[in-house]
């Protein structure tokens, strides 16, 4: 039998995660000064080694082997750290939890509704079972072939798959078109976010004024968050033609110039902006135009009578009390710049011209269906999922600290 030789032992790795592990414990304990030092650095041992272990046992840690290049390892020690932020988080939580004597788990209250006696387990899973079954074979089952397909040489037709470790993975670590594709994803997505969120704050602020058909404006403006954004991109393409359309007859009619909206770079990057923000205008208003409904009047009144100007009583008043739904849109419309524009560029750009509209979700789809690598399209699937995940977490990290909850 050959025998596999590794440039980093599995037992290093685990060594590594332990270290690590028993570390972070040692130094929260520290920080906290709850619980038992050498507990927690069994504990954190413990966790560390789970979370070295996690994505790379279950690939026999082919990552480290001898015949892998450098940028595998690389990929290997990600994979090592991600592993590790997850366990040492929930094992964290858990541990504090128990030094405090709370429960490990919340115990919900009994309502009127809950099940109750010996069997209610049986009659919740009966109940739930519909529910848990759609979710097992629309969500769980192909998120497990998609994280399956990542590790292999994949392509639509082909008979036969190859297992080669992370390479669909390294190899978009030298790739500058990818890397171009995650930072335009993040210039547009910027874009989008801040001009919608603006936008829709101070057309919300109109619409909270006493004025006469209020309610039918309302309608107006959030309506078109109701039409999806394949929808979207034909409407906008056939305003933006260069010929033919609408936007370009009038700029003719009016200044005698005809944009190349497009066809472009500068212009055809605008107009994915701008379409998306008139996807998701109506979306922020509903909620904005929401919070603005719950501030208390009196208190904008009182900072009236206090010689407050209506700019002071915005910006340390109305915007602060609206952080919450400012970070809850924050939130959304991150997860719609970069998932789903995708339908939007498709019908109106096609990821032109020259790939100036193509983003990182684009390429997903070029390089899974058009070039049929089912392998390498799934591991930017999952790449750029693991991006999403982490700007959600750093927003909830940084943003909620500054988000005031509560009665007014």
């Amino acid at each position: 039998m050959e025998e596999i030789a590794y440039i980093v032992h599995p037992l290093v790795v685990s060594l590594a995660g332990a270290l690590l592990g028993a570390l972070f414990f040692a130094y929260v304990r520290w920080q906290t000064q709850i619980g038992g030092l050498y507990t927690s650095i069994i504990v954190g041992a413990i966790a560390g080694v789970a979370g070295a272990t996690l994505l790379t046992a279950p690939l026999a840690y082919c990552m480290f082997r001898s015949d892998q290049n450098s940028e595998d390892i690389i990929v290997g020690w990600i994979m090592v750290i991600l592993g590790l932020m997850l366990t040492l988080n929930i094992g964290s939580t858990f541990l504090w939890r128990f030094f405090r004597g709370q429960r490990l788990l919340p115990r919900g209250d009994f309502t009127p509704g809950a099940f109750r006696g010996r069997f209610r387990f049986l009659y919740a899973g009966a109940v739930l079972s519909p529910t848990i079954l759609v979710l097992i074979f629309f969500v769980y089952l192909p998120m497990f072939d998609t994280l399956r397909f990542s590790t292999f040489l994949a392509r639509f037709g082909a008979p036969r798959t190859r297992f080669i470790c992370v390479s669909n993975f390294s190899r978009m670590l030298g790739d500058l078109d990818y890397q171009s594709n995650i930072f335009l994803s993040f210039a547009l997505a910027f874009g989008i976010i801040i001009i919608a969120m603006s936008l829709a704050l101070l057309i919300a602020t109109m619409l909270n004024q006493p004025i006469r058909g209020a309610n039918l404006y309302r309608t107006l403006l959030i309506w078109p968050y109701a039409i999806s954004p394949v929808v979207t991109g034909s409407i906008f393409g056939l305003m933006f033609g260069t010929e033919s359309g609408i936007v370009n007859r009038v700029l003719d009619l009016l200044f005698d110039v005809k944009v190349p909206w497009l066809v472009t770079i500068p212009a055809a990057q605008f107009s994915v902006v701008l379409a998306s923000v008139w996807n998701v205008i109506g979306f922020n208003i509903l909620f904005y135009t929401a919070g603005l409904q719950t501030i208390p009047k009196d208190l904008l009144e009182s900072a009236s009578i206090d010689g407050a100007s209506a700019w002071q009583r915005f910006a340390r008043i109305t915007f602060p009390l609206l952080s919450p739904f400012t970070f809850f849109l924050i939130v959304t419309n991150t997860i719609y710049a970069f998932f789903d524009t995708f339908g939007l560029i498709f019908v109106l750009t096609r990821g032109g011209p020259t790939e100036s509209t193509f983003t990182a979700m684009y390429r997903v789809y070029v390089t899974g269906i058009l070039a049929s690598d089912i392998g390498k399209s799934t591991a930017q699937s999952l790449i750029l999922f693991l991006i999403v995940v982490g700007i959600t977490i750093f927003q909830f990290r940084v943003g909620q600290r500054r988000v005031q909850y509560g009665n007014y």
